[in-house]
């Protein structure tokens, strides 16, 4: 038997033991996987779980990471709560099978532990697998810590299975700074987790021979266009489910989360926009500013898919200045987050918009210390006092030697 998890006990987890016990619970029907750093221990785990009869879902090894994505849709097709993990070249040789997931409303949750993207070749952590799979049609959800890994996997569930949603979910969490960093972690009891999530209900069972239904055949310019707004249009439309979702997980867990997070926000002059593990770094980096007289605050996102304009907006008006930190590499524009970003202060400022500008930081992984976040709050107060950019409006920190960036 497994064990029963009470709403008090804390277990030391890293993420992707919390993310492989939220699946377990979860009762999942099939993985299919291919195991890829870092998020192996997590289908890794899952596997033991299996060997060891705790779960009665089906563990499937197949030969690529493109066959576990095409082997979760064909259980998925069948009527399966199905779920997997991958990260960096798997995503990327996973990357087309994903549009069909999505193309046939297909509720699989995939773990997304981020990873760098080669070449050079990489294992560590940044955003660009993440990045990569933006515009396939998933909804994207983001994590902090391995709690909120936790958390996420159960609510991505739930999320993706809504009648008016069904759409698959991805998790992300930062690779090895979540996924290996072992935490204080409050799991809910099995069977709170399971009632949480609610029994599977197939809304189209395609491969169901007594109700024949066709999906992800050839649609040209007839009908292709409707197909990609109906998918939008449920991905735009998620928003409610997802902060309805967010509000029964905090009823039932006191735990809070919202699309978009805001900290030391109310009076900031200063802001820096963060995802993941960085975001609570940069909390610790402005309480410390504040010491020193600076009014910095931090805002971080829990959705990336559908993105929270409005919200984003909203949290960042009136600011000053604005640091967007993206962990990829824009190779040859600005940043991913940062274009989002601005679009977000585009639409909500009509006057005294702020100052914003873009920081690369921490491909593969590169350290960024309190004092580099230090040092972007400093760049930013002296852009709030002159009133303009007082640096490139990209700039690379960290790098080896002389920094690059361009107006």
């Amino acid at each position: 038997m497994a064990k029963i998890y009470d709403l008090q006990d804390v277990e030391v987890w890293d993420g992707n033991v919390a993310a492989s016990h939220a699946l377990r619970q979860a009762q999942i029907d099939v993985m299919a996987a291919y195991p890829i750093t870092p998020s192996t221990p997590i289908v890794q785990d899952y596997g033991t779980f299996v060997g060891n009869g705790y779960v009665d879902g089906e563990f499937v090894l197949v030969e690529s990471e493109h066959a576990a994505m095409s082997g979760c849709v064909g259980a998925a097709a069948a009527g399966g709560r199905v779920a997997t993990a991958t990260s960096s070249q798997g995503l990327a040789l996973m990357v087309e099978v994903l549009y069909q997931a999505s193309g046939m409303r297909l509720p699989i949750v995939l773990n997304l532990v981020n990873r760098a993207l080669a070449s050079p070749l990489n294992i560590h952590g940044d955003h660009s697998d993440m990045y990569l799979c933006r515009d396939a049609g998933w909804i994207q959800l983001c994590t902090c810590n391995p709690q909120e890994a936790y958390d996420f996997n159960l609510m991505a569930f739930k999320i993706a299975e809504d009648y008016d949603v069904r759409v698959p979910t991805i998790v992300n969490q930062d690779g090895f700074l979540s996924s290996h960093t072992a935490q204080n972690v409050r799991p809910l009891q099995d069977e709170e987790a399971y009632k949480f999530i609610g029994e599977y209900k197939v809304k189209n069972a395609m491969l169901d021979f007594s109700k024949p239904i066709t999906y992800g055949v050839q649609a040209e310019e007839d009908w292709h266009y409707e197909h990609k707004a109906q998918l939008n249009a449920a991905i735009m439309n998620s928003m409610p489910v997802i902060e309805k979702v967010f509000k029964e997980f905090k009823e039932k867990t006191g735990r809070e989360y919202k699309p978009v997070m805001s900290y030391d926000m109310d009076d900031a002059e200063v802001a820096i926009f963060a995802i993941g593990t960085t975001s609570e770094s940069a909390r610790v980096a402005a309480k410390d500013m504040r010491k020193n007289g600076i009014k910095a605050g931090v805002v971080t996102i829990h959705v990336l898919r559908p993105f929270p304009y409005e919200q984003v907006g909203e949290a960042l008006k009136g600011v000053k200045a604005i640091a967007v930190m993206d962990k990829s590499s824009p190779a040859g524009a600005m940043g991913a987050m940062f274009n989002e970003v601005n679009a977000a202060l585009y639409a909500a400022t009509t006057t005294n918009k702020p100052l914003i500008s873009n920081y690369i930081y921490g491909l593969g992984e590169r350290d960024l210390t309190q004092k580099d976040i230090k040092r972007v709050y400093n760049e930013l107060a002296n852009d709030a006092k002159d009133g303009k950019l007082t640096h490139k409006t990209q700039q690379w920190i960290c790098l080896r030697g002389k920094e690059i960036g361009f107006h």
